[in-house]
Order: C-alpha cells, then sequence, then structure tokens
C-alpha cells in the first residue's frame, strides 16, 4: 500500500533504525519510544491490524512472534511486554499490523 507509512518503512522508503529483518518481517525502533527499549515489529505484507488475520495469514502473525522471542533474547531483555492496538479508540495511529515490544521499565496494570 503506497500511502502507507509502516509499509514505506519496511521498503527502505523512510529511514528507521533497524533490529531486524528478513523475507517477511520487519522490525525496527519506535521514534517515539515509551520505554527504554521500544521496538515494533510488522509484517512487510500489508494487514491492518490483528481483525484481518486470516487463516491464510496466520502464519505471518505466527512469525513475527517468533522474531519477537528471537529479537528480545538477542538484546537480552528478559521482561517486556508486547502490545498491538487495534482500532482508533484503542490507540491504534497507524493502520498496519504492529506489534510494540517495551522493556526497560516497570509496566502497570491494567495497562491505559
Amino acid at each position: 500500500m503506497s500511502d502507507c507509512l509502516f509499509c514505506r518503512i519496511a521498503n527502505g522508503e523512510i529511514p528507521s533504525n533497524k533490529v531486524y529483518e528478513d523475507d517477511t518481517v520487519y522490525a525496527f525502533y519506535d521514534i517515539d519510544p515509551q520505554a527504554p527499549t521500544h521496538i515494533l515489529v510488522i509484517p512487510k505484507a500489508h494487514i491492518a491490524s490483528v481483525a484481518e488475520i486470516t487463516p491464510e495469514n496466520a502464519t505471518v502473525a505466527a512469525h513475527i512472534f517468533a522474531v519477537i522471542s528471537k529479537v528480545t533474547k538477542d538484546l537480552g531483555l528478559e521482561s517486556y511486554r508486547v502490545v498491538s492496538n487495534i482500532g482508533q479508540q484503542a490507540g491504534q495511529s497507524v493502520p498496519h499490523l504492529h506489534f510494540h515490544v517495551l522493556s526497560g521499565r516497570d509496566m502497570t496494570w491494567p495497562p491505559g
């Protein structure tokens, strides 16, 4: 999707601080971090949110979680939170599936 911010980042059209990349997934540091470590993990294919995960594209979501596990181990993160906002009321500001990986501070509960 040519006007999608995260598609443009994954395609290298917009610079980012890359953490990980393969044929399916791109991970990078958030430009407005909400924790000392704040990484976004996105699929390269445009999927608008968790609400659009189907049996046909579910392997992409599973791969994202494998990447999150790898990246957090590589960075030595022992404790972290993974968040995906779905829809405007939940705080999704970019309509492209993405998972926030936050670490380095105490996380409160309930969030929000």
